[in-house]
Formats: C-alpha cells, sequence, structure tokens
C-alpha cells in the first residue's frame, strides 16, 4: 500500500476478502477513536438473513485477518464491532430493496413527494410499491434512501 492510501483503505483491503470468502458483502467499514484504542465497526449484509452465530463466525475471521496485519492500525490496540444491517438502516442498493420485498416502506421520490407503500416486487432495474389499490413501478435512479416501516400487528383474540 501506498503511503498516502489511508487507513481505512488500508483495513478495508484486509476485511473485504475475508467478509467476501464469508458469502457476504462489506456494507460499511468504520473506524473511531475510542480512548487508546481504535473501534473498529463492521457492517455485513447479505442477500439473506444473517444469524448471530453468522456475525460470530466473520468476526473471528476478521479479527485473524487484523491480527495478522497489524501494522494497518499502526499496531495499535483495537475493539472489532461486527454486525448485520439492522431494519433501520436506508435501501440504496438493489439488494437491500430484494431483500425487503413484502415490507411497508417509505421512500422519497424527487419530483413527486414521499411515497409509503407495500413493496411488491424489486428486480435489477427498480421496484414495484403499492400504494392505495395501485402498482407504481420506480427505477433505482428516481429513488431516494428508502426506509422499512416497521409494522405491529395484533392478533385477535379468538376466544
Amino acid at each position: 500500500m501506498t503511503s498516502g492510501t489511508s487507513q481505512r483503505d488500508r483495513l478495508t483491503a484486509i476485511v473485504r476478502p475475508v467478509v467476501v470468502a464469508a458469502g457476504y458483502h462489506l456494507e460499511e467499514l468504520a473506524i473511531t477513536p475510542a480512548g487508546r484504542r481504535r473501534l473498529v465497526r463492521v457492517v455485513l449484509d447479505a442477500d439473506t438473513r444473517i444469524s448471530l452465530d453468522d456475525v460470530a463466525e466473520v468476526s473471528q475471521a476478521i479479527s485473524t485477518a487484523l491480527d495478522e496485519h497489524d501494522e494497518a492500525l499502526g499496531r495499535s490496540p483495537y475493539v472489532l464491532e461486527v454486525s448485520s444491517r439492522g431494519v433501520d438502516r436506508p435501501l440504496t442498493e438493489p439488494r437491500h430493496w430484494r431483500r425487503s420485498v413484502g415490507r411497508l416502506v417509505h421512500v422519497p421520490v424527487p419530483g413527486q413527494g414521499t411515497v409509503e407503500g407495500r413493496l411488491l416486487r424489486a428486480d435489477g432495474s427498480g421496484v414495484v410499491i403499492g400504494t392505495g389499490g395501485l402498482e407504481r413501478e420506480f427505477g433505482y435512479a428516481a429513488l431516494g434512501p428508502g426506509r422499512v416501516q416497521v409494522e405491529f400487528s395484533r392478533e385477535e383474540d379468538d376466544s
């Protein structure tokens, strides 16, 4: 790596292959000071559900890789935090939208305001959102960062 390469870039070059080899996407990598240590926060994404066991396994693999390349963090101690992408994170990539099919979404659409409805379909070119009995189709380029709306439903008591 060149001296002009940022620490984040160096860590990404170490972490990304580990994450990809495990079958996931590296959604985010952030480094922040935490006292005398650094906090290395890694967020995973996948087209399927990520279990806690999956996160623990990838965390161990990342930790091993970082320990093997301790110069990437200047040989200083670090705390590694690995998590999966939460439901509160914005929908910005096609894979985020595909995984959210069937969920209620809220998305800004430039020139049209905010659209809220059920995400009916998502493919390589865009999404279809059901709103008020209508199906509205949008290309990804026409969408702002969407959000999944948490729905609380109550089962009716049959007794």
